[in-house]
């Protein structure tokens, strides 16, 4: 028979189940202590030393622990290395614990210190300053599949930003690409699920719950003065709410009145084009190297994340585009106004995730410091841009936001400490001035400090005791200590002191003046903390009352924040303002890459500037060009631009006019996806096939080397019908890059395309790149001298010269691989014709009387339909 459990084993095995898949932090004095497979893991993780204690069912326990105080920095690392964590700590003290076990007759040397999950800490759920990116939002989505359509549930609860959208069901990827959510939760039926995604019961996903609870929350009898919510928005709201309840342990984070999203408000892009245009990461997965990393000038983490939001959420709206557009101009124009005004904000704090850990029960007096100081800042702001003459709408809309705050900055400024600390439970954060009653307590335990250094000059002079001292420590408290050759001197029975403990070098004793002065420490010291914890909760209290009006005006300050950074962007390199159209055009003067440009900028070389124009009858442009040549950088260079424009910054060309485009598709480059089991051409056949379902003729497409992963037929064949389905179906402006010299024979019947090549010329035998774009089509793709300068092997190099003029000559002979194809019908023509003939086969069936037939005749007639069949597929 197995031993039974301790007491301790018992409580921690119960609220493991209730921690479910979470790892358990078990609150043990100073440590949080891990057991069983949990201590595996996070020693793994945490490359901290595993060890035993005691043994359950015949087995040693493996364990690990990290220290309380520094919990949050082994938190952090649990969390990045894709962990979750319930925290257990202890709901009563030891004393309190002997006390219930005397009420319930148990013995009182047994007593177990009872302990509770407190709080559950996932990647979606962090609020503390050290576990959160400062210039990254961090996103919890809630998915809820109701009927034919999706909703989503998207929150940052370190700042309580809420927002809804409903999304088509072929959208959810490139919608969830967007948020770049760092948890996402989904009820547990929905078998779309990708991994990762956190299955919760479906019965929390109700949109009337949804309702209900997003009402409660925020006091309304009605959400119609919000906006309008659909089903599936409440639904996913449901979900998302019912899982912080769940992490939480029955406490909300702070949440703010949700917005929803319409659909068609944003530039669509899917996971495929953010991944290669590398708009909030490199490759790599790293920041560097990315558009946001060269674009990001702002001053304040929160403008750093309004800025990751823009890109990752282009606007389709040309009155908002301009509204920011017309922002960034401003401050553009106004160089002392950005100066002076991007120095204020450097020294602003970051308000909105101060509120969101004060609202949560999560803050610190530096929290309300925080509040104090980035609204003062604020202020400072709006009056700067109060005196600025001819503000833009959008600017002079954000006035009203920074104020309002006067009296709760007055009141913060007058309570606290010019720079409060992070921690309340020592005290020190209410200044001097505020509280008569504190100051008092403060000055009793001064000057009983005081009194026990004249205590101690007075027992060293009356015990004749020179190295007599008064010392303090947790256990003891006050004590007096000598060294043990002055103990008896003191232990004698009129001495006035009492023994307490005797040590290896000294002896420790009390005295009645010693235990009065120390009650006296003790006392107006308690009675000071619990007058500060008093005035922290009031003026939590008070900003509690106004956090939607501080939500606001950290919002406002984002926003400022993005338009002089973007300014500052521009002037820094030369971009300008784009004119934005409602019209499907794009006329580009001295393009440029931004990252490509500001990489090339440190090593001192010149990024060469190209021009692209297209317009309804110049819509397809047919590039090619030798292999580093600049093809590729051309085709995401123009994709940025009109991303960044429609974002609502200025653009690194010399001029541009730009159509606002509903959705942005870039096929350039991919890599085997093997975890999915997809070679490096199902990948590029799974993309391309995106862009022909779903590009309409407002979108922006870039195709990069379509067919290149497969036979020389094959590749050719599907590049030419996909430019081809491109022109007639999609009719959308088009850049697409290619090394197939046979396609520039489409520019003979398809009106709307056009010749491009990248300019590269031979001298002395050596390839030089001029990264110019020419119109016309490429002399030849100069492969073998890019394999010269890429370092293959001379001999290798001469083989393959070798067959390449035994090809050429086969190719003049045959007519090449294009032989013939400029006899074939267009794609629309072709389409056409098969679904004549398939018309035709039905409607001979339909006009057949079957039931008039008889087996003969009906025999007959299916000879007569196989016959029609075959020589229409011939």
């Amino acid at each position: 028979m197995a031993d039974k459990p301790t007491p301790m084993m018992q409580q921690y095995l119960a609220l493991k189940r209730e921690a479910g898949d979470a790892l358990l932090f078990y609150r043990m004095g100073d440590f949080f202590e891990l057991f069983f497979e949990d201590a595996k893991i996070a020693s793994q993780v945490l490359d901290i030393a595993l060890t035993t204690r005691g043994e359950h069912g015949g087995e040693p326990v493996p364990m690990c622990g990290v220290p309380v105080h520094s919990a949050e920095g082994y938190l952090a690392r649990l969390i990045k290395g894709g962990c979750r964590v319930a925290i257990a700590e202890q709901t009563e003290t030891p004393d309190e614990a002997k006390e219930r076990a005397k009420r319930e007759g148990k013995p009182v040397s047994k007593a177990l210190v009872a302990r509770d999950i407190v709080r559950l800490v996932t990647a979606g759920t962090l609020t503390e300053e050290a576990l959160l990116e400062p210039r990254r939002a961090n996103l919890l989505v809630a998915i809820a599949p109701v009927r034919d359509g999706i909703g989503i549930a998207a929150c940052d609860i370190s700042t309580g930003r809420m927002e809804l959208e409903d999304c088509a069901p072929d959208r959810i990827d490139a919608a969830l690409a967007r948020l770049g959510a760092s948890e996402i939760v989904a009820p547990e039926d929905w078998d779309e699920a990708a991994e990762g995604i956190i299955a919760r019961p479906r019965h929390n996903f109700r949109s009337e719950d949804g309702e209900a609870r997003l009402k409660n929350i925020h006091g309304l009898a009605t959400l119609d003065g919000l906006g309008d919510f659909s089903r599936p928005m409440l639904a996913a709201a449901a979900g998302l709410v019912a899982y912080l309840d769940h992490a939480g342990r029955g406490k909300l984070p702070f949440l703010l009145p949700p917005v929803a999203r319409g659909s068609d408000a944003h530039l669509a892009m899917d996971a495929a084009t953010r991944s290669s245009l590398e708009i909030l990461a490199a490759q790599n997965g790293g920041r560097e190297g990315s558009l946001i990393a060269c674009l990001d000038r702002c001053a304040t983490g929160a403008g750093a994340r309004q800025l990751a939001e823009d890109l990752s959420a282009p606007l389709a709206d040309l009155g908002t585009v301009e509204a920011r557009l017309a922002s960034v101009q401003h401050f553009h124009a106004d160089p002392l106004l950005r100066a002076d005004l991007r120095a204020v904000l450097r020294q602003a704090p970051d308000i909105g995730r101060a509120l969101g850990r004060l609202v949560a029960g999560r803050g610190s007096p530096r929290d309300l410091g925080q509040i104090r100081d980035g609204l003062a800042e604020a202020r400072r702001v709006r009056d700067m841009l109060g005196a600025s003459a001819d503000l833009p709408p959008l600017l002079s809309g954000m006035i009203d936001a920074l104020g309002g705050h006067a009296a709760l900055v007055d009141h913060l400024a007058r309570a606290l400490v010019p720079s409060p600390p992070t921690e309340r439970s020592q005290g020190g954060f209410i200044a001097s001035g505020y509280d008569h009653a504190l100051d008092a307590l403060r000055e009793t335990s001064g000057n009983a400090r005081k009194a026990i250094a004249a205590l101690e000059a007075k027992y060293r002079e009356e015990t004749d005791t020179a190295s007599l001292k008064i010392k303090h420590n947790k256990v003891l408290g006050y004590f007096i200590e000598v060294p043990a050759k002055h103990g008896d001197k003191l232990m004698a029975q009129d001495s006035g002191f009492t023994h307490r403990q005797t040590m290896a070098g000294a002896v420790r004793f009390n005295s009645v003046g010693l235990h009065e002065e120390a009650s006296r420490i003790a006392e107006a010291g308690a009675h000071a903390l619990a007058a500060e914890e008093a005035h922290f909760e009031e003026l939590v209290g008070e900003v509690f009352a106004a956090r939607e009006a501080i939500a606001a005006t950290a919002a406002a300050l984002a926003r400022i924040d993005v338009c002089a950074a973007l300014a500052e962007r521009a002037v820094e390199g030369n971009w300008s303002r784009p004119e934005m159209l409602d019209e499907p055009c794009l006329e580009i003067i001295g393009g440029r890459h931004p990252v490509v440009e500001q990489a090339l900028a440190k090593t001192g070389e010149r990024f060469v500037a190209n021009d692209c124009t297209l317009g309804p009858d110049d819509r397809l442009w047919l590039i090619g060009g030798p292999n580093m040549g600049g093809k590729s950088t051309f085709l995401r260079q123009n994709a940025l631009i009109i991303l960044l424009a429609q974002a609502g910054s200025f653009v690194p060309a010399t001029s541009a006019r730009i159509g606002l485009a509903d959705r942005l598709f870039s096929r350039v480059g991919a890599s085997d996806n093997l975890a999915r089991g997809r070679s490096t051409f199902m990948v590029e056949m799974v993309e391309t096939a995106a862009i022909l379902s779903q590009a309409t003729d407002r979108s922006f497409v870039i195709l990069d080397e379509v067919g290149r992963g497969t036979s020389t037929y094959d590749g050719m064949a599907l590049a030419w019908a996909v430019v081809e389905a491109v022109h007639e179906q999609l009719a959308c402006r088009c850049l697409f890059a290619t090394h197939y010299h046979e396609l520039s024979r489409l520019a003979e019947t398809c009106d709307a395309l056009s010749l491009h090549h990248v300019r590269a010329r031979e001298w002395k035998g050596d390839l030089v790149l001029l990264h110019e774009l020419a119109k016309g089509a490429a002399d030849r793709s100069y492969g073998l001298s890019v394999a010269k300068l890429a370092g293959l092997p001379k001999p290798v190099i001469k083989r393959a010269k070798a067959v390449l003029d035994k090809l050429e000559k086969g190719r003049e002979q045959t007519g090449g691989l294009a032989a013939g194809l400029g006899d074939l019908p267009l794609f629309a023509v072709t389409a056409q014709a098969e679904e004549e003939q398939c018309d035709a086969l039905r409607d001979a069936i339909e006009a057949l009387d079957v039931d008039a037939l008889s087996p003969r005749e009906a025999l007959e007639e299916l000879y007569r339909l196989k016959a029609e069949a075959a020589k229409s597929a011939n």
